[in-house]
């Protein structure tokens, strides 16, 4: 066995052993100051062995890392890379291609040709779409902001690839108060502004108010982009996209769509009727790593006019080779490039589970979240926040104590020197909110699972506590034991007034929640 073959199998040796570690462990025994301290040194002036190198990066590195791979997992919305796609993208990375263009690397080019193909027809989008590989849905967001950009000011005569903004018209944002914060950062590297939009009101589960719409159109006018979305971050709620992109059609609006996970439910025949009229948009940005299970990272930005992403994204020099006719270069869709050729992992994930699996994979995920949130539920003290249309749960804990003590935490108790009890108060470390209507609810990212916590943490008596835990292990977590006794409860990686669980992987069945 060659040198390469020994070190390559010794790192699948110890990324199998990483993936086949008990269920038990999925917090990092870690933290960051802990994993600093594990690789912190001078830079070595001598090189080291690569099997010493290999094996000291696992032993450094795997105590600091949740296991957001196993069935245990339910932090924000991560998928769970799943073994198919994961050695895909060993091979890419073994392969080392640069995937900027169909001459220096054309299986990587050839691949993502097809897999666009598969995500058009799983995902019902139109057939004449184009689609870049992108990172993750913040840059699908960014790309396909700048070809609406781009387009929109065509319209009105201003080239704005060619001559910028200084001197274009103005350009109309309108977006739903609710929406995810990478939607507001695509505005802002694109030059649009964060701030300089017209948010539009939205109701209790964060979908934008077709009515207040309507009268904000009636006030503006000129080059109009809209950002819509698909699946709430905090509800999984969905704009109702058959009433709304009518609207803004008729005022010649872009119409794009924010569907980080919520566009997969496309896919499955009982939950394309949350998207219902989402083909209609002009442009799409959604996540591989999430619900295809791809590896991170992995996004798709999708437009409907082709010859506008490419206006916005072709990078032209004299020594790169033009495609010719039937030819892809992956790059005129991306911002990049040089590049890594994502297309094998998401081939392979296609290839793997097909439509049918894709689509059990989405049902299962959903079935599980309402199963949750129907067991929690009957549980004293819990109360579901969010109307369980998908795969996320927004859970308050305590909700039957006054609010001062149902927004304390008894582990944060402590006696100050004169004896007397305090509350430990903890800073927010929610995201900005976006939503008058949800901010008193639960901050942003919290219905994704975040670990953020909100700004008071729950006080829950110990009896309500016993009660919580016992339904909690009975709904999520399989018991665990320890040498100090009977079963335990385990925390999830999650803050105590308020706990956001999202299922966004295969690792858990309906079945196995129940038992």
């Amino acid at each position: 066995m060659t040198a390469i073959a020994f070190l390559f199998q010794e790192a699948a040796r110890l990324a199998a052993a990483f993936r086949q570690a008990a269920p038990a462990r999925h917090m990092p025994t870690h933290d960051y100051a802990a994993s600093l301290a594990c690789f912190e040194e001078p830079l070595p002036a001598a090189g080291s062995d690569m099997l010493d190198v290999i094996r000291r990066l696992s032993d450094g590195a795997e105590p600091g890392l949740h296991a957001t791979t196993g069935p245990r997992f339910f932090g924000w919305v991560i998928g769970g890379s799943h073994p198919v796609g994961v050695a895909a993208d060993f091979l890419t990375s073994a392969w080392g291609q640069n995937a900027g263009n169909h001459a220096a690397a054309p299986a990587a080019a050839a691949v993502e040709t097809v897999a666009a193909k598969w995500l058009l027809d799983l995902l019902k989008l139109p057939a004449e779409s184009s689609v870049g590989f992108v990172t993750g849905a913040t840059v699908a967001n960014f790309t396909c902001l700048a070809a609406a950009r781009g387009e929109v000011l065509r319209q009105v005569g201003w080239d704005a690839d060619a001559k910028g903004l200084f001197g274009a018209p103005e350009i109309t944002v309108l977006i739903g108060d609710d929406a995810h914060t990478t939607a507001f950062s695509a505005l802002q590297f694109l030059g649009l502004g964060h701030d300089r939009v017209l948010r539009l009101p939205t109701d209790a589960m964060g979908r934008i108010d077709p009515a207040a719409l309507a009268g904000t159109l009636d006030t503006v006018s000129g080059p109009v982009i809209a950002v819509l979305q698909a699946g709430q971050i905090n509800t999984g709620a969905f704009d109702d996209f058959a009433a709304i992109i009518p609207l803004l059609k008729a005022k010649g609006a872009w119409v794009h769509v924010d569907g980080a996970f919520g566009l997969w439910a496309q896919a499955s025949a009982k939950t394309r009727h949350l998207s219902c009229g989402i083909e209609a948009a002009d442009s799409w940005a959604t996540d591989g790593h999430k619900w295809l299970q791809t590896p991170y990272d992995c996004g798709y930005a999708i437009v409907r006019d082709e010859l506008a992403h490419r206006r916005a994204m072709t990078i032209a020099a004299s020594y790169l080779p033009l495609a010719g006719q039937g030819e892809r270069d992956p790059s005129l869709y991306v911002p990049e490039l040089s590049r890594r050729a994502r297309g094998f992992a998401t081939w392979a994930m296609l290839k793997h589970l097909g439509r049918d699996g894709i689509a059990a994979l989405i049902d299962q995920c959903c079935a599980s979240a309402r199963l949750v949130a129907d067991l929690l539920s009957q549980q004293p003290g819990i109360a579901i926040l969010n109307e369980v249309t998908l795969n996320q749960l927004v859970i308050r804990f305590g909700a039957n104590l006054p609010s001062e003590e149902g927004d304390a935490d008894p582990e944060d108790d402590r006696k100050d020197p004169g004896g007397r009890h305090h509350l430990r108060r903890r800073r927010q470390m929610a995201r900005p909110r976006r939503s008058a209507p949800l901010r008193h609810q639960f901050p942003d990212d919290i219905g994704a699972g975040a670990t953020r916590r909100t700004k008071h943490h729950c006080r829950v008596q110990e009896r309500e506590r016993r009660l919580t835990q016992r339904a909690t292990e009975k709904a999520i977590l399989p018991p665990t034991s320890t040498d100090a006794g009977p079963p335990v409860f385990r925390r999830l990686p999650l803050g105590s007034l308020v706990r956001g669980i999202v299922l966004s992987r295969a690792s858990l069945t309906p079945r196995e929640i129940e038992t």
